[in-house]
């Protein structure tokens, strides 16, 4: 048979789209298998040398971890417990702070992320989360919403990143004791949510997910999808800002955002332009290199993840490539455990 008509017949039923999706799935975990291997040293390296929590180091990490591992990925579930017993030990140290109203660090941020992270981690509600909330209940309750303190970008400078986490806590860690008031918070940050406008792609990240957290109305979240959707660039990836290149943080936040809560599939183009860029630019090292836009103001520490003193924003977003590549491929019922 002519080579030319064998292909045809091939192509016609279908047996090269289906060599095409092996060889893609096989790039992406050979990518995410890369990419686990640093942001493991860098968490591990920063709770030997810090007694704080980091979201850069902590947080995002936590999130591709646990992503992974879903999809038969090596993590250790000792490495996620000890994690998140470093964080509890930090947060416990204001427990009757927290309580009071009186949070720690970034505030808001910092008490969310650390959340968060507790919640992908799996971690069971405590006295210790309990107060946490209690501080989320009084903090900004004068506005109605959350502000963020830090200027931090793109992570600790978002009023919608601070709402989102703010939102996300209260609905996972709050007690029944705390309903009521929960209620009057969620309904404050949803009728702020509702008027306010994004003006970069942090802000639209966490403008989608809060939408989703309040449950916005049927048409409210497919239209802030669509404005996310909408700043995707030709390269296939996002930018922080309009006159910043495309680059991982906001390529794989943005994905991420985008198939979590605003329903698109991972096999549709866009998510798949989106993906091809993050292979494109992940290192040899398994990490992705983003330049820090923060002043920094902490002691410079190595943590063991790549890129000297641009390492916390891109620890940041390799969490947030490797999260958007592991989404994906399919979970699989016997997660790997080292």
């Amino acid at each position: 048979m002519p080579r030319t008509i064998a292909a045809w017949i091939i192509a016609l039923i279908g047996f090269a789209p289906a060599a095409a999706e092996e060889a893609d799935a096989k790039a992406v975990r050979k990518a995410l298998d890369k990419a686990l291997s640093p942001l493991a040293k860098g968490a591990e390296g920063h709770i030997k040398q810090r007694s704080c929590f980091a979201c850069h180091n902590q947080a995002i990490p936590m999130l591709a971890f646990v992503t992974a591992r879903e999809r038969g990925f090596t993590v250790r579930a000792e490495d996620l417990q000890t994690q998140m017993k470093f964080i509890v030990k930090f947060l416990d140290t204001n427990r009757d702070g927290y309580r009071k109203g009186k949070g720690q660090g970034g505030q808001i941020d910092m008490a969310g992320y650390a959340l968060l992270t507790l919640e992908w981690g799996g971690w069971k509600a405590d006295a210790t989360t309990e107060a946490v909330v209690e501080y989320m209940l009084q903090r900004n309750a004068d506005l109605g919403r959350w502000k963020p303190v830090s200027n931090r970008p793109p992570s600790e400078a978002s009023d919608f990143t601070a709402n989102y986490l703010a939102l996300r806590a209260l609905k996972k860690w709050g007690s029944e004791a705390q309903k009521e008031r929960i209620a009057a918070r969620v309904d404050g940050a949803r009728a702020w949510l509702l008027k306010a406008r994004p003006k970069d792609t942090e802000d639209r990240v966490f403008r989608l997910l809060a939408l989703k957290e309040v449950g916005a109305g049927p048409d409210v979240v497919p239209e802030a999808a669509r404005e996310l959707l909408g700043t995707q660039r030709k390269d296939g990836g996002w930018g922080q800002l309009d006159n910043l290149d495309s680059d991982a943080y906001a390529t794989g936040s943005a994905l991420v955002a985008l198939q979590q809560a605003g329903g698109l599939a991972v096999g549709d183009a866009a998510y798949q332009k989106g993906v091809a860029f993050l292979l494109k630019t992940q290192l040899p090292d398994g990490s992705w290199l983003v330049r820090s836009r923060s002043r920094p103001f902490q002691t410079y520490y190595e943590s063991g993840f790549p890129h000297e003193k641009n390492q916390f924003i891109s620890m940041a977003a390799s969490g947030w490539a490797a999260t958007a590549l592991a989404l994906t491929l399919p979970t699989t019922t016997s997660s790997s455990k080292r």
